[in-house]
């Protein structure tokens, strides 16, 4: 097995791994932070495609946009 296709492999099952523990309820923060990291790692961003299976990871943690935010802050 080449090296590009066991790092596919890997990541794979790391994406499904945080897929599973967040959608039981109970990631704790370091999960949920470890599942930020490995998006951004990635180039992960709100542009993906939606057939991804990143995106399912994408659409189930509980962060928010910071620019989202900084518009919320200047409306109030």
């Amino acid at each position: 097995m080449e090296d590009n296709s066991k790092m596919e492999v890997l990541q794979g099952l790391l994406t499904d791994e945080f897929i599973e523990r967040i959608k039981t309820g109970d990631a704790e923060p370091s999960l949920l932070n470890a599942a930020r990291q490995f998006l951004k790692d990635n180039g992960i961003h709100s542009g993906i495609k939606q057939d991804d299976k990143i995106q399912d990871l994408v659409s189930i943690l509980p962060f928010k946009d910071t620019d989202d935010e900084e518009e919320i802050a200047k409306t109030n």
